[in-house]
């Protein structure tokens, strides 16, 4: 796989994820519990699945509004599976409003309020080891919504937790209708969006991490770059 050839331009945030007050004033949609782990931000579900069953997974936004053309980075460490991990970008409400717009539907971290709800947003799912034909077979998915659409998809290297030599470097560009996806310098997923299918290429928006209970996870250091192609 050749990817286009970017290159680290101005910082526009930075958030070392060392500790729960880091994202403190960042918007959690469902319920989890955040701790520090390692001087990482620890996330992981607070209720119950075999209960709660989907009401038991959330979501986490950055609460910045990002514009297109950026390199998004951070450190991401399995800590207990089964479960699922993804990352939201360039999401907004379809009608352009700001994802955190009140005149939106509440979301609580049930997946089809993100992909068929009120928002527009993309979406990489990066480890995917909740579902026992996920765990045998492995790949990274990215979807466009609004609607379900699976756009692109690609071999996951990463192990199951017992494996695992964490932390992982995560590198996901999004540029104009390019997204490119890497694991520790490793090319992973590139998709093209000519803007022909599945609506108008999206632009600026929020970022969210997502995870499907039970897992438990740790982040830091995310970093969101201007993307510069040379």
């Amino acid at each position: 796989m050749t990817f286009y050839p970017f290159e680290k331009g101005e910082l526009i945030y930075h958030n070392q994820l060392a500790s729960k007050e880091d994202v403190a004033d960042w918007k959690l949609e469902g319920s989890a519990k955040i701790s520090t782990y390692k001087n990482n931000v620890l996330l992981e579900n607070e209720l119950d699945p075999e209960v709660y069953g989907d009401d038991a997974h959330w979501v986490l936004w950055c609460p910045e509004q990002f514009p297109d053309r950026m390199m998004i980075e951070w450190e991401f460490s399995p800590i207990e599976e089964p479960g699922l991990c993804m990352i939201f970008f360039a999401a907004n409400g379809r009608e352009g409003q700001d994802l955190f717009d009140p005149t939106l539907t509440r979301r609580e971290g049930k997946y089809p309020q993100y992909h068929s709800g009120e928002i527009n947003a993309l979406h990489l799912s990066y480890f995917r080891h909740k579902w026992a034909d996920e765990r045998a077979f492995r790949t990274c998915n990215l979807r466009k919504s609004h609607g379900f659409h699976l756009v692109a998809q690609a071999a996951d290297p990463l192990p199951p937790v017992e494996d695992a030599i964490s932390p992982y470097h995560l590198q996901l560009v999004k540029y104009d209708g390019i997204v490119q996806f890497s694991i520790n310098d490793l090319p992973i997923l590139k998709w093209e969006d000519q803007g022909d299918q599945y609506g108008p290429i999206l632009k600026e928006g929020k970022i969210g991490f997502r995870q499907m209970a039970p897992m438990k996870a740790a982040y830091a250091n995310l970093r969101v770059s201007h993307a510069i192609l040379k």
